[in-house]
């Protein structure tokens, strides 16, 4: 019996749909999220990547503005040399996902804007953009 109910409650749980709050999301009203990569480690970075992604398919690209700012170790996910990275970070921008690089962790780190993937926008402090975008409403998720 014990298990016949831990099937049940699995089996519905797997049907339950998501209830949106109000106002749902939509094209006019996106959930603006905001992840950050501060963590040089591959575990991190493609965690950050793969949340990223669920959020994308859960939402739907045209309900969701997001951005990931990325700074300190983590600012090699923005290489163009780490395929294992661009390849990811190309494809969630194929879905307008804006990755934002730190000037700052460039300078202390000696890399060039030539050096990064394609794209990536550039501010002087990661660490400002995430609080001004979350002061400006946005989601900061930190998986």
């Amino acid at each position: 019996m014990k298990y016949f109910i831990i099937l049940l409650i699995t089996l519905l749980s797997l049907k339950a749909e998501l209830e949106y709050a109000t106002p749902a999301p939509s094209m006019d009203k996106p959930r603006q999220v905001l992840f950050s990569i501060v963590h040089g480690d591959s575990r991190s970075i493609h965690h950050v990547l793969s949340s990223a992604n669920n959020i994308l398919k859960g939402y739907g690209p045209e309900n969701i503005e997001m951005k990931i700012v990325v700074y300190y170790d983590g600012i090699k996910a923005l290489l163009k040399k780490n395929i294992e990275y661009a390849v990811r970070v190309d494809a969630l921008m194929q879905y307008d996902v804006e990755f934002v690089a730190c000037r700052n962790t460039m300078q202390t780190k000696k890399i060039k804007e030539s050096e990064l993937i394609d794209g990536v926008s550039v501010v002087q402090a990661g660490i400002m953009e995430i609080i001004e975008r979350s002061k400006d409403g946005w989601i900061n998720i930190k998986p």
